[in-house]
């Protein structure tokens, strides 16, 4: 299974403000669900609370949340990043994607494989969410697409990349022998 995450970043890093996204980008939001359709998504339970139509479709949608009685309308709700890996629905794909919050993103950073990032071209005020750094000593790019300019559907200019681990991560340490879902 290839973890992967995906986020928006803007130049200093940040994702979000007030837990609502940074910018509207219609180009991230088509790639955002190319990319994901057909394969699980994890999330906190902020991120899950707000996405406008609940569940997103056509994916399975796992929050992971430290209310262990929480029960998420069309989503796995999981107490522990153990339990997430710990899901069959996780260790029979071929991939997967954290989608957030800046804490699901830091708990996940170190056992992810990939990252799809899009990066806007501009540093937005009062934001206080934040993706982790990402160092070239352990991640290299794959992949660099060519500049969107901000445009009637697109508040900024942006574009996407994808860096790859240099160094597999082995998970194994984050799993127990249970298999729970």
């Amino acid at each position: 299974m290839e973890l992967c995450m995906i986020v928006a970043v803007d130049e200093k890093n940040a994702i979000g403000k007030e837990n609502q996204l940074l910018c509207h980008l219609k180009g991230d939001m088509v790639n955002f669900k190319e990319l994901t359709t057909g394969h699980p998504i994890i999330m906190g339970r902020k991120t899950f609370e707000s996405l406008p139509k609940g569940a997103l479709p056509n994916r399975v949608n796992i929050v992971l949340t430290k209310d262990e009685e929480k029960i998420f309308d069309k989503a796995i709700s999981c107490s522990s990043i153990n339990e997430v890996l710990n899901l069959r629905v996780i260790k029979n794909c071929e991939r997967c994607f954290v989608i957030g919050g800046a804490q699901i993103y830091k708990q996940f950073f170190d056992i992810a494989d990939k990252l799809y990032v899009t990066s806007i071209r501009h540093t937005f005020d009062g934001a206080d969410a934040f993706f982790p750094e990402i160092d070239i000593e352990d991640w290299k790019i794959n992949s660099v697409s060519d500049e969107f300019k901000a445009d009637e559907k697109n508040d900024h200019p942006y574009f996407f990349a994808v860096y790859e681990r240099i160094n597999k991560v082995d998970r194994n340490k984050f799993l127990t022998e249970s298999s729970e879902d």
